[in-house]
């Protein structure tokens, strides 16, 4: 070998030490391959962590599908990559097991699926699954925490995190299987303190619920590094999918539905295609166009996003990892997963499961009283709901007024409420004199932030709602309905 060639081959090892020099990080040796959940696989120039957060804000069987979409999803993450120390769930554990799961320890997310239930970390179930606690897992705050695994987003401000919560919802809030809920401005506030603690180089939020935009309009910044997108926009129901009834419909012995429509769209693209090619704005183009009917809306929401916007261009597999045998299957914008022939909206689906079980129920027996029981109470629930919020806006702003206050839609880009310490004052003074709102009841959460908006106190509200409801009796179906009781 002569010197100049001596010199370059120096050169290039030099050049090489160098480059492996800089993987050390946080004072220990860091290599780009060491964990399956690097960002990147080690090929792709940076190092960092992938977090996972699944969150399931439900209880009861009726609500089989929002399990069954956290454990869906926990799948797609440990067959993408991520271990089981960086992601955590939070899932009630009432549904595998169930006396009246037709298959004992096995949940499925699709009509032919298989079993998604095996091998998901259970870290906070039962009434482990809290407000405090998921603020506190989200921010890596273990000393906030009541109960569970202990599991936290311990993120560095290399690492990517990726949140999914499937629940009921309703404007400015999530459901929780425990009192409180979950309010809007709780999410931001906390997501504003992540930020802040610069423990994230980027954070992915995937949100299913009725009125999911309303969580994130006019309340999220565009300077956080945060990319969200929802089920529906501010003002509109998701859907529910696989249901009875539907095509394809799920196995017979089931009588209710087993994913809901938004996150089944983004899960089964997951499924199939090669994340490193896969953009989120491609996925997000997807799951619009397959949640809308074809953006018909036909049975269907509009799928938003909100935040950084600049984020969507970036690789799914820097936030869920991708599937090593889908290296082949490239994104194509014409989807080719089969669309249900209908969907049913989130807040009529536990219509549709106790309809089938009385239906399927045999005459005579006497778990038919008990069916009929439960479906008339959960439908009597509802109509005592309806009437104590109208009668609630007649009293403190006359007949016609009263209608025109409850419904009154905000401006695009206009937070749903001034004061969210109001609107929880408010709910409270419902619930203390109407009952439960239930899951079903969330919905009338903007009419009660327009009493807020329009200048009501808790005086007056505790007046109104003692005189709309004090007479009205409430029924068995309150402790029935939510999964939880305040």
């Amino acid at each position: 070998m002569d010197r100049l060639a001596a010199s370059v081959l120096f050169a290039f090892l030099l050049s090489g030490l160098t480059v492996e020099c800089r993987l050390f990080d946080r004072d220990v040796i860091k290599l780009p391959s060491e964990g399956a959940d690097a960002v990147g696989g080690g090929d792709d120039g940076f190092a960092g962590t992938r977090w996972a957060v699944l969150v399931a804000g439900s209880s009861g069987y009726w609500n089989y599908r929002h399990q069954a979409d956290v454990c869906h999803a926990y799948q797609i993450m440990k067959k993408g990559g991520l271990k089981d120390e960086n992601i955590i769930v939070f899932m009630y554990d009432d549904i595998a097991y169930n006396p009246e799961n037709p298959r004992p320890g096995i949940i499925i997310n699709h009509p032919q699926g298989g079993d998604v239930y095996a091998g998901v970390p259970k870290d906070y179930v039962g009434d482990e699954i809290t407000v405090n606690n998921f603020i506190a897992v989200l921010l890596g705050n273990k000393t906030a925490l009541t109960g569970g695994s202990g599991k936290v987003v311990d993120s560095g401000p290399n690492d990517h995190i990726f949140v999914f919560y499937s629940d009921h919802g309703g404007p400015g809030v999530l459901g929780m299987p425990t009192y409180p809920y979950l309010y809007a401005d709780d999410i931001v506030e906390a997501l504003k303190k992540k930020h802040a603690s610069r423990s994230y180089k980027n954070l992915v939020f995937y949100l299913e619920a009725c009125e999911a935009g309303s969580i994130f309009e006019g309340l999220l910044p565009e300077d956080l590094n945060i990319y969200a997108t929802t089920a529906s926009n501010a003002v509109e129901s998701s859907w529910g999918t696989y249901c009875p009834g539907e095509i394809p419909s799920p196995p017979p012995e089931y009588d209710t539905c087993l994913g809901d429509l938004y996150s089944i769209s983004w899960m089964e693209d997951s499924d199939v295609h090669n994340l490193r090619t896969e953009t989120l704005k491609q996925q997000y183009n997807l799951v619009k166009s397959r949640t809308s009917k074809h953006e018909t809306y036909s049975l269907g929401s509009h799928v938003m996003q909100y935040g950084d916007l600049n984020l969507s261009t970036e690789q799914l597999f820097l936030y869920i990892g991708t599937n090593p045998e889908n290296e082949n299957f490239t994104f194509v914008d014409d989807n080719a997963l089969p669309r249900p022939s209908k969907a049913v909206n989130q807040r009529d689906a536990d219509l549709v499961y106790f309809w089938n079980k009385f239906r399927k129920t045999p005459e005579g027996s006497p778990k038919k009283v008990d069916a009929q029981r439960e479906l008339l109470d959960m439908m009597s629930h509802r109509v005592h709901i309806d009437r104590s919020i109208k009668l609630i806006g007649k009293l403190l702003f006359g007949s016609v007024k009263g209608s025109e206050v409850l419904n009154a839609i905000r401006p695009a880009g206009q937070p749903l409420v001034d004061d969210w310490s109001c609107l929880r004052t408010m709910v409270r003074s419902f619930e203390s004199y109407c009952g439960s709102l239930s899951q079903y009841g969330m919905k009338h959460m903007r009419s009660i932030a327009n009493i807020c908006n329009a200048g009501i106190n808790q005086e007056m509200m505790d007046k109104v709602s003692k005189e709309a409801c004090e007479n009205i009796p409430l029924g068995p179906y309150s402790s029935l309905a939510r999964g939880f009781s305040a």
